[in-house]
């Protein structure tokens, strides 16, 4: 009897750590998927997921958008709620350009990424996301999988009628057979153009927090499965170079989202680890006089009065302190002001260290 209970409970803590391994592993595939760009905020392996599975056009605009999908965790002009992602079609024959936009502000869109859909004359059918270079960097392509070939349970069976065993099983539908391709090319397909412009959004999407980047590669990281491509992945090919090359002739690009980029601020979000409404509020909009307004009177905001007039005398033109004396020589403002500049310092520095984001 003991030897049956010591035996249960070791089966026991074993299946208890199944999960936590497996949550782990999980966790460390997501991590390492990071591209330290503003693209690390829309999981494109979600994207094309959804793509497959939706009936029409506004079907994949709405769930791509919806908060309780979490697919969607972009925000591209920095104001603490997702952006609303618009599909805009373009056709040539039996080629489709599907691209994905935001309006970042009234006169500048950026395009976040292409689903380019292709029939040959053989009537096989072709299907990619190619992230836009300024989100992703370049060459980032994925496509699905093809199902792999059925298992029989005897291969060395000669008959005419082998038994299968396990069919051929992958993580997305067959591209032929994916309902949206069976739309588009079927005759009830009608193009679709998005009434939406910037804050003028369906009602179904509401404002809502972004969240960490961590978070949100944990909660999408399983639609990775049956699926080529990403950085690293196998393939970097572009099927059809027509329709991908006519897409860039006129493609988008923001100068507010490429300044953003250069300058560090979408990887603050990827170091936060909790959703970034408190604290990228108010970080940026005192990056400007945060660095300014703490050079004169931060000796007067350190703990020890006698350290501050030696340092300042060594380290800083006596000017500067005299004038910063007089300026606040009440109390009440030398406190006020003390408080306020030992923030912006403690702000300034937090910023100065969350610069970079983490590359593969």
């Amino acid at each position: 009897m003991k030897n049956r209970l010591i035996l249960l409970l070791v089966l026991s803590i074993s299946l208890l750590s199944f999960p936590a391994f497996s949550q782990t592993d999980n966790q460390a595939a997501a991590d390492t998927a990071l591209l330290g760009l503003p693209g690390d905020n829309l999981d494109l392996y979600a994207v094309l997921n959804i793509f497959q599975k939706s009936k029409t056009i506004e079907d994949f605009e709405k769930t791509l958008n919806l908060k309780e999908t979490g697919i969607n965790n972009l925000d591209l002009d920095l104001n603490d709620t997702v952006d609303f992602i618009k599909v805009v079609t373009k056709q040539d024959k039996n080629d489709f350009t599907f691209i994905l936009q935001i309006d970042v502000n009234k006169t500048e869109v950026q395009d976040v990424a292409v689903i380019l859909v292709s029939k040959d004359k053989d009537g096989k059918v072709t299907m990619q996301i190619v992230g836009d270079k300024d989100l992703y960097g370049k060459d980032y392509v994925i496509e699905p999988k093809p199902p792999a070939p059925a298992v029989t349970a005897n291969p060395a069976y000669t008959g005419t009628d082998p038994v299968v065993s396990s069919p051929a099983t992958t993580t997305v539908v067959v591209v032929e057979s994916a309902p949206i391709v069976q739309y588009v090319y079927s005759p009830v397909y009608v193009p679709y153009y998005p009434p939406y412009y910037y804050h003028y959004y369906p009602p179904y999407h509401m404002a809502f927090t972004v969240m960490a980047v961590g978070v949100y590669h944990h909660n999408n990281y399983y639609h990775h499965g049956g699926y080529y491509g990403g950085h690293g992945g196998n393939t970097v090919v572009i099927h059809n170079e027509n329709n991908y090359n006519n897409y860039n002739n006129s493609r988008n690009s923001s100068n507010t989202v490429n300044n953003n980029k250069n300058n560090g601020n979408y990887n603050k979000n990827n170091a936060s680890p909790r959703p970034s409404t408190g604290t990228s509020s108010s970080t940026r909009p005192s990056a400007g006089p945060s660095t300014s307004q703490a050079k004169g009177p931060s000796a007067s905001a350190k703990p020890s009065t006698s350290q501050s007039k030696g340092s300042s005398s060594t380290t800083r033109p006596s000017t500067t302190n005299s004038a910063s004396r007089s300026n606040y020589s009440s109390s009440a403002s030398r406190s006020n002001y003390s408080s306020s500049a030992s923030r912006s310092s403690s702000m300034g520095a937090s910023r100065g260290g969350g610069g970079g984001g983490r590359r593969r």
